[in-house]
C-alpha cells in the first residue's frame, strides 16, 4: 500500500471504546450499533458455564478469532460533505488516476466519480459483500484483472479501470456500464440489458451519474 494514508482517520471513538466481551444474546444489537463505524477483528470465547462472549479486544487464553473487518466503506452523498482525509486522498491520488486514466482511455472524471461513490477515496474501504479498495474490487474482479493488493491503491486503480473500460465496450452504454460494475454483467444481461430493479444499483447509477456530470470539463 502507499505510504501517507491516515486509515484511522476513518475509526470512530465507539470502534476505541470497544472492548468489552459480550453475551452471545447482545450480539444481534451490538453488530448493529457497531458494524457500519468500526473497524476490528472480532473474538469469541465459550466459558465454562458454556456463555459465548465476543470482543474485539481478547485478553487472556481461550479467544478465537471469527471475523476479520477493516474500515467499512462510506457513501456520502457529494463531495459538500467529504471529510479532510477524503479531500487529502483525492488531492494525492488525482495524479496516479489521471495517469491511469490515460493509460486505460477512460475518462478521469468518470473515475473520479466511481470512485467517490465507491469508497470516498479510502484505500482500505471494505464493503459487507466483500468489495475492497478505492473502487471496491470483488476478489472474482481483482482476480480476473491480476490485482495481488486490492488495498494498494495503483493495483486496485488499474484493475477498476479496466474493467470499467471493458464493460462500458460491453454494453455501449454508460448507464448499463455502471449498472454492471455495481451488480455483476450478468444482472444487466438478466433483466433484458437495461439496469436492474434493484434499488441500491439504480441509486447507485444515479449517485455516479451526478457526481460525473458536475465535474467540469466532463
Amino acid at each position: 500500500m502507499s505510504a501517507g494514508f491516515d486509515r484511522s482517520a476513518e475509526r470512530t471513538s465507539a470502534a476505541r471504546r470497544a472492548g468489552r466481551a459480550w453475551p452471545v444474546h447482545l450480539l444481534a444489537l451490538a453488530a448493529i450499533l457497531v458494524a457500519p463505524v468500526s473497524s476490528a477483528d472480532i473474538y469469541k470465547k465459550v466459558d465454562s458455564n458454556g456463555i459465548t462472549h465476543l470482543t474485539d479486544r481478547p485478553r487472556g487464553p481461550g479467544w478465537r478469532l471469527i471475523m476479520r473487518t477493516r474500515a467499512a466503506r462510506q457513501r456520502t452523498p457529494g463531495r459538500r460533505g467529504a471529510s479532510p482525509q477524503a479531500k487529502l486522498n483525492r488531492t494525492r491520488l488525482t495524479p496516479l488516476i489521471e495517469k491511469i486514466a490515460r493509460e486505460v482511455k477512460i475518462d478521469t472524471a468518470l473515475m473520479h466519480a466511481v470512485i467517490e461513490t465507491e469508497s470516498n477515496y479510502n484505500p482500505d474501504a471494505v464493503s459487507r459483500a466483500g468489495a475492497m479498495g478505492l473502487m471496491q474490487l470483488m476478489p472474482g474482479t481483482a482476480q480476473r484483472y491480476g490485482v495481488r493488493d486490492p488495498h494498494d491503491p495503483t493495483e486496485n486503480l488499474y484493475g477498476g479501470a479496466r474493467y470499467l473500460r471493458d464493460l462500458m465496450v460491453q454494453f455501449k452504454n454508460l448507464q448499463l456500464a455502471l449498472a454492471a460494475y455495481n451488480a455483476g454483467e450478468n444482472a444487466v444481461i438478466k433483466h433484458g440489458h437495461k439496469i436492474p430493479p434493484f434499488p441500491e444499483t439504480q441509486d447507485y447509477v444515479r449517485k455516479v451519474l451526478a457526481r460525473y456530470r458536475a465535474t467540469p470539463g466532463s
